[in-house]
């Protein structure tokens, strides 16, 4: 049985005493009982500030991105040792944003996965589809393609210590869902896709949900087989609607 990992993306969102809010707010509340974790992953500047709240908590830190170098004249960037550093557990790649408004191309990621997982952290490797492309019947085309570039480049081992999240993208921030059923669909294309090259792999890894799930609908969603968790953005960013999903999480 996988257990349940609820994960909050904060996105670009905060200031120092709102994200100290959140985060004390999230360790008071969470919900009693086993079979779930809680991650938050707050904008860089407060990394260190939200991780020292999150200290001997069952909520996890970590980081929205991350580059793919380690150290040099890279203005701008984030190492993956600096992340450890501050008390990262995981680290977000690909998602759809980063992917869409940053033109982080297929082997970027794969690069950002590698580099995530040699500074001793777990990627969360974002996959998902447009609208054009759900309505074009391409999606498991788009699906496979993002996945088979980090297996070209790390091998498909390096999902033994790894997150998958399903990001449908016409579902982020736009009011719409993919209902458990659809989601449903998508999970097990994935986790049959890892299946085919390591059936071990496939039964373990945590794939999360990541298109707008609230508390509302997390149940039906949490419900299906293949759905081990979500991707939380905009209820990431109060506390109770956070742990909303994680009492639904607990109860599934």
């Amino acid at each position: 049985m996988r257990d349940f990992l609820v994960a909050g993306n904060w996105k670009m969102n905060g200031s120092i005493a709102a994200n100290a809010e959140l985060a004390s707010g999230i360790v008071e509340g969470v919900p009693q009982g086993g079979g779930f974790r809680l991650l938050v992953c707050p904008p860089f500047p407060y990394l260190a500030m939200v991780g020292d709240i999150l200290q001997g908590s069952n909520v996890a830190l970590g980081a929205q991105n991350v580059s793919d170098r380690e150290s040099g004249a890279f203005t701008g960037e984030t190492a993956p040792s600096m992340l450890k550093d501050v008390g990262c557990e995981f680290v977000i790649v690909g998602h759809s944003e980063r992917r869409a408004l940053y033109g982080e191309t297929d082997d970027a990621v794969a690069a950002k996965f590698m580099a995530t997982q040699s500074a001793g952290m777990i990627p969360i490797l974002c996959l998902g589809e447009t609208l054009e492309e759900r309505e074009a019947g391409t999606t498991a085309e788009v699906i496979d393609r993002q996945f088979d570039a980090v297996v070209d480049m790390a091998g498909v081992s390096a999902f033994e210590d790894a997150v998958i999240a399903y990001e449908p993208v016409w579902a982020i921030g736009t009011g719409m869902t993919a209902t458990p059923e659809q989601a449903q669909d998508v999970h097990k294309h994935i986790r049959a896709r890892l299946a085919g090259l390591d059936v071990g792999l496939a039964e373990k890894i945590q794939i999360l949900y990541g298109g707008s799930m609230k508390g509302d609908n997390a149940p039906g969603l949490l419900g299906m087989p293949d759905i081990d968790g979500g991707l939380i953005g905009g209820a990431s960013l109060k506390a109770s609607d956070f742990l909303a999903i994680a009492a639904a999480a607990v109860q599934s």
